[in-house]
């Protein structure tokens, strides 16, 4: 079901709560298998190196994915992505012990509609920013 099916929507400039995602080198693993993306920079420190990197970074992709969930699980089941779009500014180094944690928040940037809205996505790894630019547009599915 809908959360926002009878509630009204927030306004512009109203933050979700915030959302932190751990990531391990394990989930760098099932991404590589799931996306068929096998790049030896999201696995081998030594690749990462060598190609100018501080070590093995994680996915864009998955990055991605991990702040736009931070609306779509507010947005519920029925919503719809419409359009998403991120820089990246600085990579996800992840380590090869504990993993990192992604800081994301999302803020309501404008109604676009009546069901539809644009939220600015921010993601920080520690005092780095990690994507600028972003936000993502939701088609919200409510009851007539």
């Amino acid at each position: 079901m809908n959360p926002h099916r009878s509630a009204a929507l927030p306004e512009a400039g109203t933050a979700l709560p915030g959302r932190e995602f751990v990531v391990s080198r394990s989930d760098l693993i099932r991404y590589a298998g799931a996306s068929r993306d096998y790049n030896p920079i999201h696995w081998s420190d030594r690749i990462a190196r060598r190609s100018g990197l501080p070590g093995v970074v994680a996915h864009g992709m998955l990055t991605m994915s991990l702040a736009v969930r931070t609306v779509t699980e507010w947005a519920g089941p029925e919503a719809t992505v419409v359009d998403y779009r991120a820089s990246f500014a600085n990579p996800v180094v992840v380590p090869d012990d504990d993993g990192v944690t992604l800081s994301v928040t999302a803020t309501v940037a404008e109604h676009l509609g009546e069901d539809r809205i644009r939220f600015r996505l921010s993601v920080r790894l520690g005092d780095s920013k990690v994507l600028t630019k972003s936000y993502v547009v939701i088609q919200l599915r409510r009851a007539s």
